[in-house]
């Protein structure tokens, strides 16, 4: 087969979809399967849990020949070959321009609209995180009228619910504009998942009041009231790092370098306080009678702080459909990403997403955000076609 990145030829997408399954009514889902710390010995397993327990789902497995070839057989499934591999250590540049073929750059090539429809619905990769975002940037391109695509996820909070944070690592160095479009992306996300029409939205910085914060803070502070007072967003206010936690606002928005250090600081947090309270519980024999009494308790405990359960973050602001996983990502984790990107895949929510956006930046000030043509900006992904590179 053709080992062509995007488009396939006619001529090969007709020999390839004769191959193929009758692919009505499911979720299709691409995996970089060699991404990550791990590789196959993760993303392959999760993929066999992840199918075990999603009938309506279909798995694109990307990666090398020999990698992917445990897989051959498995139902739901449709392995594509890639040649190279962006590895946790590649640059930018490489992953951009010299690894051309590589699973991480087929993937997502799989969620580009050809003809108003693409091959898979989403991807899903644990890769080097500026190599991904680079190359679904590249492949994909933007929204029209958003400048960066960022990096969304959900943290537990005291009200038993998430709170959704963005931008997680994508972009380090940020201006007032664009915490202003992350804020209209993530309250989009939040409305089309959790179906609240108007999420609160808060700006992480050190302080609550208007007059802490860099310059940058201050000018995304006026900006966001600016929109909330146009009606655009649901702007609560400044909030700080313990508020991730409250659930004071159902989104907060920083930067790609200060959101980074707080989601690693939680999930280190959540796994010393499951390593010391399994230290104490075990310290002597009556800690460990007590430890079965309170089994339940601590079984709910691990359960609720377990961060592998938050795995999978999405990347906004893109035309199409891409889901980050943490590269040291276990089988657990791993299988949590492909569930959310399953999850907003079958619920639709690139185009619910793109529609809330187009609807919030036309109206805002022209220093906010540039209006969207939203018709530039829609993927249909209901209709997948011929997977893109060599169907193995």
């Amino acid at each position: 087969m053709s080992t062509n990145t995007v488009p396939v030829s006619p001529a090969v997408a007709g020999a390839a979809r004769s191959a193929l399954p009758d692919l009505q009514g499911l979720v299709r889902i691409a995996v970089d399967c060699m991404g990550g710390d791990h590789g196959p010995s993760v993303t392959l397993p999760a993929c066999k849990a992840f199918l075990d327990k999603h009938p309506e789902a279909h798995l694109v497995l990307v990666g090398l020949p020999d990698a992917i070839a445990p897989a051959k057989g498995w139902p739901r499934v449709t392995l594509v070959e890639a040649s190279e591999v962006v590895t946790m250590e590649d640059s930018v540049e490489v992953a951009l321009r010299r690894k051309r073929d590589s699973s991480m750059r087929v993937a997502i090539g799989q969620v580009k609209a050809v003809d108003g429809v693409a091959a898979a619905h989403a991807c899903v990769s644990a890769g080097n995180t500026g190599a991904l975002m680079a190359v679904a940037r590249y492949v994909l391109k933007t929204i029209e009228g958003i400048d960066r695509p960022a990096i969304a996820t959900v943290m537990p909070n005291q009200k038993d619910a998430y709170t959704t944070v963005l931008d997680l690592g994508a972009n380090v160095d940020c201006s007032a504009e664009h915490l202003m479009q992350f804020a209209v992306m993530g309250s989009a996300l939040v409305s089309a998942v959790e179906g609240r029409e108007s999420p609160t939205v808060g700006l992480l910085n050190i302080g609550e009041e208007v007059i802490k914060g860099n310059e940058v803070i201050k000018q995304a502070g006026e900006l966001l009231r600016n929109a909330h007072a146009a009606g655009v967003i649901n702007f609560h206010g400044n909030v700080e790092g313990n508020d991730i936690f409250k659930g004071t606002t159902d989104l907060v928005v920083c930067d790609g370098f200060v959101g980074n250090v707080a989601l690693k600081t939680a999930e280190g947090l959540a796994t010393l306080f499951a390593n010391v309270i399994k230290q104490e519980f075990t310290s002597s024999i009556f800690t460990k009678l007590v430890a079965i009494v309170a089994l339940p308790v601590l079984s709910s405990f691990k359960k609720r702080m377990d961060h592998r359960r938050y795995n999978g973050a999405a990347l906004l602001g893109l035309r199409g459909l891409v889901f980050k996983s943490h590269g040291s990502a276990d089988a657990y984790a791993f299988e949590h990403a492909l569930k959310r990107a399953y999850d907003a895949a079958r619920h639709r929510l690139l185009d619910r997403v793109q529609d809330r956006i187009a609807a919030a930046v036309s109206s805002l000030p022209a220093e906010g955000v540039a209006s969207v043509d939203n018709s530039q900006g829609t993927v249909a992904a209901s209709a997948p076609q011929t997977p893109v590179g060599r169907v193995a």
